[in-house]
């Protein structure tokens, strides 16, 4: 590989600081590579490693082209724009040409990141980034301290969960293009908003990919859910591996953005002596080193394997944090969802305990499901390397009718699992709406141009559900309806009960943010007692001074658990139950040792220590 050069991207077109543009392009098998622009084209010299090169004052920011590769033209695989989709010409775009006005800017930590998944096509009616800025406000005063916006690479037409990008580096036209993406991120840190982007390195989409004709992209070595594999060791990996990592420092560096979600990552097959993981978590630390700024990767996966959150140093790959959807299937289970498909292996609350204490329900033991010993242990690893939730755009969508939370459970229900999320010692992750309870479907979308593809996508999405069972007929994918359903209704915000319940997660966010025993992400001060009988749980935790008992309920029913010995009296912060949260009946403000605490259907009580 040749060497990076973490200061500045260096594939596809850049500008110096003299306006020169210097072009660079792998494609190791070609004969000849030629610049296509609107009255000329330009000769690429072959140089070291397969890459051909020109740097020219004949290209200037705004100029459309193409690269001919062996006479074929073909957009360019580390274009920053495509102003007519997939199939279309590259754009020339200055990524250096940008006024931030962020220099002041430090990153969140960690630990008190509580995030909100957005898809930037649906929050809005506009589904645009400048739409996205013009709720900004709304999200600061729920208490989010960082976005995560669903992939923005380029996708085919305008109507995709993301997931079917192929140009990596490419900001989706129809949300705003690089610069607005830039102009979002600039007003997220003015306002104090840290931005983690979903990234997916673990396939390209089927629809305007054309990397694999300018070099060995992919793999036949390994088969993925997508098709062949992309190429991190074998024959030609080196340049993209290259590719991979230039991406994510590009979004770093260029975009400021302050944190990466890396989707399924367990779908990346690489058997290097490296994993391209590590290789990107040093590349990282080396910038860091170098700028000054702290970022985060974050990863999605489901091997249950501790090593992706190890430090390097320590022989892992030196990943920040994971998304952890057994708390999410844990936590469902618990609440009376459905057993099926993937829940097949959560039967009761003792998997939700076990998920509070290890992260992974399953971190050595056997899974029915997988038919295999599965996991492994989380002992000695940090609350803050795990995020947690009750919904993302996952769960919801990948139901067969996108349905929420609102439309599956119970408005009390709703709010004992958004405060079983927020009262962990892990990293809460709303998705957007279920802070008022939102009521519209967030269902799968996409807006192809190929009618195999389509009809292909369609019959997809109809045996995905053949392991859940479900009866009726899947949304068309293709449907500008399925789009249009999936936006957020911001009509209702200030209607019953979508307004109680956005005031209600504003004061249980305001909890975990200013009681130390929330706030605090220490695993082992925790304590936890289940009665599977009654469905109930017993949650306290300890920081700073600071005793927290937490009671949830998960039946129906009225329950009663007994206050534990230890401190003599406690005082309410939360009760779910009570008339303002449109609950049935308030708790006690205080209760006592030894004292029998009434537990209301389907609600959480939260107590402090008392201080006359």
């Amino acid at each position: 590989m040749e060497a990076l050069n973490i200061n500045n991207r260096s594939i596809g077109i850049n500008f110096n600081s003299a306006g020169i543009a210097e072009i660079k392009l792998w494609s190791p098998g070609a004969e000849t590579v030629l610049i296509k622009l609107k009255n000329q084209s330009l000769s690429l010299a072959k140089d070291e490693h397969g890459y051909w090169i020109l740097n020219t004052d004949q290209v200037k920011p705004g100029d459309q082209y193409w690269f001919e590769v062996n006479g074929k033209a073909l957009p360019d695989p580390a274009s920053l724009l495509q102003p007519e989709g997939v199939h279309g010409p590259s754009e020339a775009f200055n990524v250096n040409s940008f006024n931030w006005t962020d220099n002041q800017w430090q990153n969140v930590q960690i630990a008190d990141y509580i995030f909100y998944e957005l898809h930037t096509g649906t929050f809005t009616p506009g589904g645009t980034f400048k739409d996205i800025e013009d709720k900004l406000d709304y999200l600061i005063d729920l208490g989010i301290t960082a976005i995560e916006i669903m992939p923005v690479a380029q996708f085919p037409g305008d109507r995709n969960w993301g997931y079917d990008g192929v140009f990596p580096f490419a900001v989706q036209n129809s949300y705003g293009g690089p610069q607005s993406l830039q102009q979002l991120v600039n007003s997220c840190h003015k306002k104090g908003l840290a931005v983690v982007l979903d990234v997916v390195y673990n396939h390209f989409g089927p629809e305007g990919n054309y990397v694999g004709q300018f070099g060995p992209y992919f793999t036949d070595k390994y088969q993925t859910p997508w098709g062949s594999a992309i190429n991190f060791d074998d024959a030609g990996s080196d340049e993209v591996r290259r590719y991979f990592i230039e991406n994510v420092l590009m979004w770093f560096r260029d975009f400021h953005i302050d944190a990466l979600r890396m989707d399924a990552v367990h779908a990346i097959k690489d058997l290097s002596p490296k994993h391209i993981l590590q290789e990107i978590s040093e590349r990282v630390n080396d910038l860091m080193q170098q700028s000054g700024k702290t970022h985060y990767l974050i990863v999605e996966c489901d091997l249950n394997n501790a090593r992706f959150i190890t430090p390097t140093h320590k022989g892992g790959y030196g990943m920040d944090g994971q998304w952890t959807d057994e708390f999410h299937h844990a936590l469902r289970v618990t609440a009376g969802g459905e057993r099926n498909g993937y829940y097949t292996d959560f039967n009761s609350i003792e998997d939700l305990a076990n998920a509070y204490q290890n992260a992974y329900v399953y971190h050595g033991q056997y899974s029915e499901q997988r038919q295999k010993t599965f996991g492994t242990s989380t002992k000695g690893i940090a609350g803050k390397r795990f995020v947690v939730f009750s919904q993302n755009h996952d769960q919801v969508g990948n139901r067969m009718l996108g349905e929420r939370s609102s439309q599956l459970f119970s408005f009390e229900m709703q709010k004992l699992m958004a405060a079983a999320v927020m009262i962990s010692p892990f990293l809460p992750l709303l998705f957007m709406g279920e802070e008022r309870s939102e009521s519209s479907p967030f269902q799968f979308f996409v807006s192809h141009s190929d009618e195999k593809l389509i009809e292909a996508v369609r019959k997809g999405r109809k045996a995905e559900f053949a392991d859940f069972h479900m009866n009726g007929e899947a949304p068309d994918p293709q449907a500008i309806e399925t789009f249009k359903r999936s936006k957020l209704n911001w009509d209702n915000i200030n209607e019953t009960p979508h307004q109680t319940m956005l005031q209600y997660y504003k004061n249980l966010i305001k909890l975990r943010k200013h009681q130390p025993a929330l706030k605090t992400l220490h695993r082992e001060n925790m304590s936890i007692k289940v009665n599977a009988v009654n469905n109930t749980l017993m949650l306290q935790r300890w920081a700073e001074g600071q005793q927290l008992i937490c009671f949830l309920n998960f039946s129906s029913q009225n329950q009663t658990e007994i206050v534990p010995e230890g401190i003599n009296q406690w005082q309410k912060l939360l009760d779910s139950a009570e008339p303002k949260w449109s609950g049935p009946l308030a708790s006690s403000p205080i209760i006592s040792t030894g004292e029998e605490v009434k537990l209301c259907p389907e609600s959480v009580l939260i107590y402090t220590q008392y201080h006359a």
